[in-house]
């Protein structure tokens, strides 16, 4: 088969959504050799984290205008080259779809993650909300197939793009092999050394913004002897209300914020951690969660959502605004260690269902029903 991705995300993102399209395409190239996949790029990258394997192109605009209008060129007249490389389907990666892609016979997929903009309209302006529901109602509509990476986006997708549950396949996301990599004491010491970090620490990945709910976490942290890192990109307004909290309590040398690690840098500080704590308000999945589990590290993060499908029934889950409780359940699992071992087997023998192998056979088997 010949297999088209709208692979913007993989050039031009570092977060979820780059890391689910690399990744993807990752291990559909290696489970899959048979096939060709095209990647189609609206401009040159400016994120090179994706080898590109004897199977795989990267496609830009055919022509001058479309390099010159390449937002444009990614919505409608890539059309064009879809059909000219002959592709049998093509899968958008992060909701979109291009405009009459339904009229070129060519088989379709979509991965939708969330729809926190229609669940939480307040963390968005009101052009964006627009913008996304369009586009999202759009790509579910003409998709032949919808890929859900959670039940949770599921219910969402039926209940507000008013798809059919027919359409709409749940496939898991996994993550980075880095994460599943043991490093060495020496690797651990250079990553510690070089950003200063204590040998213990309490961690949480994600971008510092409201909805992702670090100050939760920080305020749960105060009275722990135990310092906090924070390995994500800052937002303004939060991180200014982040910043005097942390003030107003004297904590700046107990709270740590990192930003841009590599992967094998963040895979170190899974690995060293005593404990990971994401308590994220709302996720379409939540990848670091499946980090945490293949990285052995205990988990404690927010009930309803998703977060129980990622975390699976040994992580530990708290009412994300319960700042007591969080505090609890922290002190709870620093000062058990035979928790903490219980924790990192069974959050170990859960992220199995995540392997490569299982969401390469998962998201193929969604092609193959097309044919």
């Amino acid at each position: 088969m010949n297999i088209g991705f709208d692979a913007k995300r993989a050039f031009h993102n570092t977060t979820g959504l780059g890391n689910y399209s690399r990744d993807l395409i990752r291990i559909l190239s290696d489970f899959y050799p048979d096939n060709q996949y095209f990647l189609y790029n609206p401009k040159p990258k400016t994120v090179k984290r994706l080898s590109l394997e004897s199977n795989m192109q990267e496609i830009l605009p055919d022509k001058i205008i479309w390099k010159k209008l390449s937002s444009y060129w990614r919505q409608k007249p890539i059309v064009s080259q879809l059909k000219k490389d002959n592709l049998t389907i093509f899968h958008g990666l992060s909701g979109e779809l291009p405009i009459k892609i339904n009229k070129a016979e060519i088989k379709t997929v979509v991965t939708i993650h969330d729809l926190i903009f229609v669940r939480y309209p307040e963390l968005y302006s009101f052009f964006d909300r627009k913008i996304h529901f369009k586009k999202f109602k759009h790509a579910a509509k003409v998709a032949d197939k919808v890929i859900a990476i959670s039940e949770q986006t599921k219910r969402d997708i039926i209940e507000f793009l008013e798809i059919k549950p027919s359409k709409i396949e749940v496939v898991y996301q996994g993550c980075h092999n880095e994460f599943k990599v043991e490093k060495t004491v020496e690797e651990k010491q250079v990553v510690l050394q070089k950003y200063n970090l204590p040998k213990e620490f309490v961690l949480y990945v994600g971008t510092i913004e409201r909805r992702k709910n670090a100050l939760s976490l920080i305020k749960a942290m105060k009275n722990v002897d135990v310092p906090l890192v924070l390995v994500g990109r800052k937002t303004k307004d939060y991180q200014q209300e982040i910043d005097a909290y942390i003030n107003e309590h004297k904590l700046q040398s107990k709270v740590i914020f990192l930003e841009k690690l590599t992967l094998f840098e963040l895979s170190v500080l899974y690995q060293q951690t005593k404990l990971f704590v994401y308590p994220s308000i709302f996720e379409g999945f939540g990848i670091p969660i499946i980090e945490a589990l293949f990285s052995k590290t205990p988990v404690i993060t927010s009930t309803g959502s998703c977060f129980s499908e990622a975390g699976g029934k040994h992580s530990i889950y708290v009412e994300p605004y319960n700042v007591e409780e969080l505090n609890q359940q922290i002190v709870k699992v620093l000062s058990d260690a035979g928790l903490q071992n219980r924790m990192q087997e069974k959050g170990l023998e859960y992220a199995q269902q995540f392997t490569d192998e299982n969401v390469a056979k998962n998201v193929f088997n969604v092609y193959k029903s097309l044919q």
